[in-house]
């Protein structure tokens, strides 16, 4: 029978919403003072709820169950995205929580630490499964303001403190919680997403060269404009990738720079942020094939050369099958009918987990869709019933022979 308590899940999260809050949301960027407190906050929760609590040399909170038997590890983040909602990656944090509270054996909790990225790529999770090594980590620096990660940790009192790796053998899975960040649970009129699978991000920077000049006095036909190369290449790629797409494919430009970036001079450098993302290994290589093509194309029709440059290309991460069946089957008992299975167009920590343990996220609805910014939300009964869901699907993992 469990202990759970929808009231200390809700109470938890609001506490926990205090560290950076800003609007209706949270600023609690990794490694700032209200994250570094956030953390500490979590520890002591941790020890309350009679887990042995740490926190390793790379800034991941753990709070691991005493004794023999089996064990289960759960857990999310607890940075949050700038100037963004309270409830990513911390509703899964405190939904471990209370799992371990409610359960009260065998379940491991672990916040992972900057899976937002402002560090770096999923360094916390990374870390903990053996893919980040030191040299990296001297050379990671923050995205913003250019803080070495070395001087970040030493100014959370981590400087020499050893980094915790996965124990082989310990655990008989993990299972991350986090809100759908998306609109298709809401649209559906359904409570729970059990994650199929994580998407694969594939991202490039793309860079013309073409001839700075004066915009008044250079000609049409004898400009070398760098920026409207990108914008026509951006075209081609609006117009080609829809028809080799998968169902589920989503590409973004997420910055565009120009320069010198002035209003009367033509852009003699420009340069672009482009993403793509799928579950499916084929549809990720078709993609990367047609970009490549589409440049070529650029390249020998236009004055402007460009090179594209590969920044990271993830691999899809499949959720295990045992554990998807032991959320639907939880879901269903609290309250028939309302799961909904689905991949996560976004990236989380189950991907890297997944590598190592078998692995399974399960999803609440966003209100509106909405993630990355302050107005994120998730009604209260969505949480406890998404809280509830998890608790007892993590007990049903711990009792499967």
């Amino acid at each position: 029978m469990l202990d759970f308590r929808s009231d200390r899940v809700l109470s938890d999260l609001r506490e926990l919403a205090r560290f950076g809050a800003y609007e209706t949301g949270v600023h609690r960027p990794t490694f700032s003072e209200e994250d570094i407190a956030a953390r500490r906050w979590f520890a002591a929760k941790l020890t309350e709820a009679g887990l042995e609590s740490s926190i390793d040399g790379i800034g991941n909170v753990y709070g691991l169950s005493p004794g023999p038997g089996p064990k289960m590890l759960t857990g999310s983040h607890l940075e949050s995205q700038n100037h963004a909602g309270w409830l990513d990656g911390a509703l899964g944090m405190v939904f471990a929580l209370e799992a371990a509270r409610a359960i009260g054996r065998g379940v491991d909790v672990a916040a992972w630490c900057d899976e937002e990225g402002h560090f770096g790529s999923f360094i916390g999770s990374r870390s903990y499964t053996g893919l980040l090594d030191e040299a990296e980590i001297d050379g990671l620096a923050n995205r913003y303001d250019g803080t070495p990660l070395r001087e970040a940790l030493a100014r959370a009192g981590l400087a020499g403190v050893p980094r915790r790796q996965v124990e082989p053998g310990r655990y008989r899975g993990f299972v991350e919680a986090h809100i759908e960040q998306g609109a298709t649970l809401e649209g559906s009129g359904l409570k729970i997403g059990v994650v199929t699978a994580i998407v694969a991000i594939w991202q490039f920077r793309i860079t013309a060269v073409g001839e700075q000049n004066h915009a008044g006095t250079t000609s049409m036909a004898r400009r070398r404009d760098a920026g409207l190369a990108l914008v026509r290449l951006l075209g081609e790629i609006d117009r080609r990738f829809p028809e080799i797409a998968g169902p589920a494919t989503v590409w973004t430009t997420g910055r565009i720079t120009l320069e010198p970036g002035a209003p009367s001079i033509i852009p003699g450098r420009a340069s672009l942020l482009f993403q793509f993302r799928d579950a499916d290994p084929a549809t990720l290589d078709r993609l990367e094939a047609e970009l490549h093509r589409l440049v070529a194309a650029a390249n020998e029709a236009g004055a402007c050369p460009i090179e594209i440059e590969i920044l990271g290309q993830s691999r899809p991460a499949l959720m295990d099958e045992t554990l998807q069946g032991l959320i639907d089957g939880a879901a269903n008992a609290v309250q028939p009918g309302c799961a909904l299975r689905m991949p996560s167009g976004a990236g989380h920590d189950a991907q890297y987990l997944a590598r190592v343990m078998p692995a399974a996220m399960l999803f609440v609805p966003s209100i509106g869709g909405i993630s990355h910014h302050w107005s994120e939300n998730t009604s209260d009964d969505d949480i406890a019933l998404g809280a509830r869901v998890y608790c007892e699907a993590v007990a049903a993992a711990l009792d499967a022979g």
